[in-house]
């Protein structure tokens, strides 16, 4: 997949089957969107292009909003891209200028004259353009004009509920991982650093890779515990992790330790990437450490119960 992050520089495009959108989760719902993309090119000729934004446009738009929390990294809606077989993907810079760019002025300079777009495919709710006043039918107007294809892409549903990001968001805050993986086609996962921390996992037969997660807008499910998968150095490991305050060790900071099942090396600085396929339980306030041991050989009991291993 061919990356582009500055539109002004782009090679001389011809016959693009485009679409258009901040692909947050790029979850089910955006991978019927690239997959009728894909078979558009076929269809049609030239190749597949995504028209994406970094920062996500509310950062620019609601800079002061600190509750928004995205799904992805740019690092991982790339990979995840590139995993959907897409031969172009443009990173616009999404700035205050931009913003005030109307949805005429998109479709001309961007679209047209930058991009060169044969087909545009686009999902059955997306707006553009200033105060978001393009629409589907501003672009069915315009698409003769400019002599592009246009085509629509149905919400994607299951359980005839449309699949969206906000809806994932909500399944991951409530702590329904599993939900949040149906929805996305895939485990939620977050990667961070591997750092020091305590150490009182090991005192009691539970040592913890204590993880350091950097990126603040990054959306971490609700505080419990879970079963998870882990990837490091490349390698698959299972296990269960706790996300939350520690309430018996009166911690304050909201952190991320993971326990790996059969594992013994030690890998601090290393990078971790954690995948959330079930919730176990709330986090709990226990009397004393022995008590708080006691669950955590119950916990892992379910966890294998759970991996089925």
């Amino acid at each position: 997949m061919n990356i582009y992050k500055n539109i002004d520089e782009l090679p001389d495009f011809e016959g693009q089957v485009v679409t258009i959108g901040t692909f947050d989760g790029v979850h089910k719902g955006h991978r019927s969107i690239l997959d009728i993309l894909q078979r558009a090119k076929h269809q049609y000729g030239g190749e597949s292009m995504v028209l994406t934004f970094w920062p996500h446009p509310r950062m620019i738009l609601q800079p002061f909003n600190n509750e928004l929390k995205l799904l992805n990294t740019l690092e991982e809606k790339i990979l995840l891209l590139e995993e959907a077989g897409i031969d172009n993907l443009i990173i616009l810079p999404f700035t205050q200028a931009f913003s005030r760019l109307s949805y005429l002025e998109f479709i001309r300079t961007i679209l047209v004259e930058k991009l060169h777009v044969k087909v545009l495919v686009i999902g059955h709710d997306h707006h553009f353009g200033k105060n978001r006043e393009g629409s589907f039918e501003q672009l069915a107007e315009c698409a003769p004009l400019y002599n592009f294809e246009l085509v629509r892409v149905p919400a994607e549903q299951i359980d005839n509920i449309s699949i969206s990001s906000t809806k994932i968001r909500k399944a991951l805050i409530e702590g329904d991982v599993k939900k949040a993986a149906e929805y996305l086609g895939y485990f939620y996962n977050v990667s961070g650093i591997i750092r020091h921390g305590d150490e009182r996992g090991r005192t009691i037969g539970f040592p913890t890779a204590n993880v350091s997660i950097d990126e603040t807008y990054k959306l971490l499910p609700a505080t419990g515990v879970y079963v998870v998968q882990i990837l490091v150095d490349g390698k698959k490991y299972y296990g269960m992790a706790n996300l939350g305050y520690r309430p018996t060790f009166q911690g304050k900071d909201k952190t991320l330790e993971v326990n790996i099942f059969e594992f013994n090396e030690m890998i601090y600085d290393a990078k971790i990437s954690v995948f959330f396929m079930d919730k176990l339980r709330n986090e709990l306030t226990f009397a004393n450490v022995d008590a708080l041991k006691k669950q955590l050989i119950l916990d892992k009991e379910l966890a294998l119960r759970i991996l089925n291993i």
